[in-house]
């Protein structure tokens, strides 16, 4: 699984007109199962993302998690992280895992979230979205679990 996470103010996504979610201070995590994932990597990746101490603490060190802060995440699946630019100019996504494994991991990751206590909103596998955010820092982390 990979995840490129960004510390956030606030972030929504919508689809075609809809907000399907939104948070206030978190993170913003983008989603991509890769081939070859199963459920262990989607349960890692969720214990990660809890645990990553992106968030400063009273000293302003990036020092605390979203467990520390009770902050919540947006999940947003997104498959072009799988991205190969190699050869050429034009990306190929093989490396992804077929959709319906990648949307059971997508779910899986934020359900373990959710397990953790963690608020949790989501967009829709495989829309269309528009993906809005306000980026604190900017802290952005790539991860993969």
């Amino acid at each position: 699984m990979r995840a490129l996470v960004q510390r956030v103010s606030a972030a929504s996504v919508t689809v075609a007109g809809e907000r399907l979610g939104e948070i206030g201070p978190g993170m913003l995590v983008l989603v991509c199962a890769m081939q070859g994932d199963g459920e262990a990597n989607a349960d890692a990746l969720a214990q990660r993302l809890s645990k990553l101490r992106i968030f400063k603490d009273e000293g302003g060190k990036m020092n605390l998690s979203l467990l520390d802060t009770g902050g919540a995440a947006l999940v947003v699946s997104q498959f072009t992280l799988a991205a190969d630019t190699a050869r050429g100019n034009r990306p190929g996504f093989s490396a992804a895992a077929d959709p319906s494994t990648g949307e059971r991991l997508y779910e899986r990751t934020a359900a373990g979230l959710r397990g953790l206590g963690i608020p949790v909103a989501t967009g829709r596998f495989g829309a269309d979205m528009q993906v809005a955010l306000v980026n604190d820092g900017p802290v952005t982390i790539w991860l993969e679990a």
